[in-house]
């Protein structure tokens, strides 16, 4: 894994892949995780100034270091690294997961044809999950550009550092309300793996969210025990 982006977030995919395990296999045991954490403010930085050569230049030897570990694959715990995910995966010694690939595929399975999208700025207005996306046929939405700051603002201020406040929920389902009155979507991917600290339940409104964390972590639950 690599993680801290944020560590808020690392530690619900352990959690998340720990209870997942000893579901799927009921005898007790735990299986062997690798946390590679490296620093999400460096990360969103580059992101922020568009330096994804650097970005890639950062996170490839954190990948190698899993390789040379021992890992039989890696994966990214946080979404807005994925604008890179590509050429990562391309040169990688080991297989890398998408938490992207594995979001699309579980809103082909819901059924859903025309997603919101909650994340960092750079996610919610980037192409990468709209390029995998449309290639089966599904539309993402992102809000409106104040409603959209407005996401960003509370995601990266105050969600990334673990702090979660009732107003920060409340502000957020008024978005998810706009976007189903306004552009009739039918789910909300949270694109941003501290997002479900604040917005917990698995819908709003007749729309269901997709947790990319729990999503992810379920993929990569498959690969280990398969």
């Amino acid at each position: 894994m690599i993680g801290g982006l944020g560590p808020e977030s690392t530690i619900a995919y352990y959690r998340a892949l720990i209870a997942m395990y000893r579901e799927r296999t009921a005898d007790g045991t735990y299986p062997s995780i690798l946390i590679d954490s490296v620093d999400v403010t460096r990360v969103l930085a580059l992101v922020a100034a568009g330096r994804l050569d650097e970005l890639v230049d950062y996170l490839r030897p954190e990948v190698q270091r899993l390789a040379s570990a021992g890992a039989d694959f890696a994966f990214i715990a946080a979404n807005t690294p994925h604008v890179v995910f590509e050429e990562l995966r391309r040169g990688s010694a080991i297989p890398m997961i998408s938490i992207i690939e594995a979001t699309c595929a579980e809103a082909q399975v819901l059924g859903l044809t025309r997603l919101g999208i909650f994340g960092t700025r750079f996610t919610m207005q980037g192409g990468f999950y709209r390029d995998v996306f449309s290639q089966a046929g599904i539309t993402l939405v992102a809000p409106d550009e104040g409603e959209l700051a407005s996401v960003h603002e509370m995601y990266v201020g105050e969600l990334v550092r673990g702090i979660t406040r009732p107003e920060t929920r409340e502000r957020l389902l008024r978005i998810v309300e706009h976007l189903r009155a306004e552009q009739g979507i039918d789910g909300l991917i949270l694109a941003g793996t501290e997002l479900p600290l604040a917005l917990p339940d698995a819908g709003y409104g007749g729309v269901p969210f997709l947790d990319t964390t729990h999503i992810h972590a379920r993929r990569i639950i498959a690969e280990i025990v398969s």
